[in-house]
This record gives C-alpha cells, sequence and structure tokens, in this order.
C-alpha cells in the first residue's frame, strides 16, 4: 500500500508539474500576445513620417524666444506649414537615452544614458514593421550620438531582436562605441538614405545644441541651435523636392530634453533634474493632414508622439500611456 501510494504520488507530482508547464506557457504567450499591434484603418494623406530631435535645446532659446533670433526658418518660413505647441513637455527623466525612449515607445522609462541598455519596451517601429511586414529598408534610426542605437531594440522578450529597423548611429554609422558625429555628417547621410532606400519611418538626432553646451560656453551653444535650424529647414526642403515624399510626409519637430533654468545647478551647460527648463521642450509638427499655421496651448507630453505616429500610419500602441494629438489635425 505505501508502494502504490508512493506511485501515486509520484504520477500526481508529474501530472502538476506538466500541466504547471503548460500553463506557464500558455500564461507566457498570452502575455506576450498582449504587445503585439493592429492594424487600424485609417485614411489620412500621411504615408510617411519623419521626426527630427533637436537635442538639448532649451525652449527659451528656441520657440519661447519671442524673437526667434536662433531659429530663423523655424520661426519665419516651416511654422507657417504647421502646428506649433508652446506647452510641450519631457515628463521622464530629462537626459538623452530617456528622452529618445520616450518618444519611441510611448512609455517613460529610467535607463542608462550611455546606450549600455536598451529600453523595456518596444518601439513604434517595431510595432509599424510587425503589423504590415515591411522590410527592415523602410524605417530607420539615423543619429549624430552613437548610444542611440538602442532605440533600434528593446529586451521584452516578444520583441528582442525583431522587427526592427535599419539603424545609422554614430561615426561611419556604428552603434555604440563609434563615437559621435557632426550633424552636418548626420544630415548628409540622412538624405542619401532618403534618396536610396525611400523610408516611410524615420528618426533623426542632431546632438546640437546639446553637444555645443556641456562646455558653458554660451556662443557655442546658440551657433549649434543656429546650425540645427539650418540643418532641418534643408530637410525639408528635401522632402518637398522629393516625388516620393511630397504631400505625403508629416515631419515632428521636437527635443529629448532642455537644459537647466538659469538659476538651477550650472544653468544651460547642464541638465537632468525636473526644472522647468529641463521639462519644457519645443514642438513643431506639419504635414497633409495638420492644420498650418497654428499655434496651440495644450498640455502634451513626449509619450503623446509616438501615439499620434500610430494613429497616422494605421496601428495600435500597446501599452503607451500616450494620447493622439486630434488639436494638431485639420479639421475634416
Amino acid at each position: 500500500m505505501i508502494f502504490r501510494h508512493s506511485i501515486l504520488n509520484l504520477k500526481v507530482s508529474l501530472m502538476l508539474v506538466l500541466l504547471t508547464g503548460i500553463l506557464g506557457s500558455c500564461t507566457k504567450d498570452y502575455e506576450y500576445s498582449n504587445f503585439k499591434s493592429k492594424k487600424v484603418e485609417r485614411s489620412y494623406q500621411t504615408k510617411n513620417v519623419i521626426v527630427v530631435i533637436v537635442d538639448g535645446l532649451r525652449y527659451t532659446e528656441g520657440l519661447g524666444d519671442s524673437t526667434h533670433r536662433f531659429i530663423p526658418l523655424l520661426a519665419n518660413d516651416l511654422a507657417k506649414e504647421g502646428v506649433i505647441n508652446t506647452k510641450f513637455y519631457n515628463l521622464g527623466d530629462t537626459y538623452t537615452s530617456a528622452g529618445h525612449t520616450s518618444i519611441t515607445t510611448g512609455i517613460n522609462q529610467s535607463l542608462d544614458n550611455t546606450g549600455a541598455e536598451l529600453p523595456e519596451n518596444p518601439s513604434f517601429f517595431q510595432y509599424w514593421n510587425q503589423v504590415y511586414g515591411n522590410e527592415q529598408t523602410k524605417s530607420w534610426i539615423i543619429t549624430s550620438k552613437d548610444k542611440l542605437a538602442v532605440l533600434g531594440n528593446c529586451k521584452n522578450p516578444y520583441w528582442c531582436g525583431k522587427y526592427i529597423p535599419s539603424v545609422n548611429c554614430g561615426i561611419e554609422g556604428g552603434g555604440l562605441g563609434s563615437g559621435y558625429r557632426e550633424d552636418s555628417l548626420t544630415l548628409k547621410t540622412t538624405i542619401e538614405i532618403l534618396k536610396q532606400h525611400h523610408p516611410n519611418l524615420v528618426l533623426i538626432n542632431f546632438r546640437d545644441p546639446d553637444y555645443s553646451s556641456h562646455a558653458g560656453i554660451w556662443v557655442d551653444y546658440v551657433n549649434g541651435i543656429r546650425k540645427t535650424d539650418e540643418y532641418v529647414f534643408r530637410l525639408w526642403k528635401f522632402l518637398q523636392s522629393d516625388s516620393t515624399y511630397k504631400n505625403t510626409t508629416t515631419l515632428f519637430l521636437t527635443s529629448d530634453h532642455g537644459r537647466h533654468s538659469d538659476n538651477i545647478a550650472n544653468g544651460f551647460a547642464g541638465h537632468g533634474d525636473g526644472c522647468e527648463g529641463c521639462r519644457h521642450i519645443e514642438f513643431f509638427a506639419c504635414g497633409p493632414d495638420f492644420a498650418k499655421g497654428k499655434v496651440v496651448e495644450t498640455n502634451r507630453q513626449q509619450i503623446d508622439l509616438p501615439a499620434t505616429i500610430a494613429e497616422l500610419l494605421g496601428f495600435e500602441l500597446p501599452n503607451s500611456k500616450g494620447e493622439a494629438m486630434f488639436e494638431l489635425f485639420r479639421r475634416r
């Protein structure tokens, strides 16, 4: 009887182990399925989206300056083509990697600012590629900072290594460790990629003004702003001259973070806390589905940008806390 009882207990234990494994696997599959995106039918004119990040521009030297002395091309030429939001913020960590991650995933996350850590969650690139089965060359991350190569992937087991965009970051388009490159070269590389591959979804990072401001030299900081203003305008002019992009492309322009307010820490030379200077950033958007020459004062944050991209391109953004910015759109 003792022997039979032991055999019975063994069988029950084996069945429990097997059942636990099956249920565990099903639970894992169910959890992963929650991360999958779905196609959403939309009828917008936008077929391409380009997001430009001007790294580390404080609002008071950008659109927050009524003279617009450092951004004349954006303020005088581009602004009439789209919508400015005067109340756009980084409400997460005000560092480069964290700010970019909020913009690409729709979720605020603290992560290593050296590029040694992947985001926890998939980006809008991965969702879009998964839904539409896109070739890798149809989406690109092109940045002056090598550490931003991590934006193309994430830690989530379902998504890690899957549906990732093409990446060209740092010197010679390398990844972490390749070093930073001049924004002029990033612009040149961007236009070459746009001409060759005609991708539909692109994120571009210009390292200035952030790169030039950390030494605490004011003239270098504002010269970095002026140069970036020129590069963005040149990019827009190219988009209007290319038959693939003209009248079908939405351009978003914002920053990953600002800089300390003048009375905080080392002022414009640094960033990283929750002061107004670090959190308040500029935002501009233009495209065939957006209003023209409009200024809005709706409180928005970085995580609302990927939700708006998902709305335009017709896919879900699971687990994002952001909301589509419908105040940008033209009235139909």
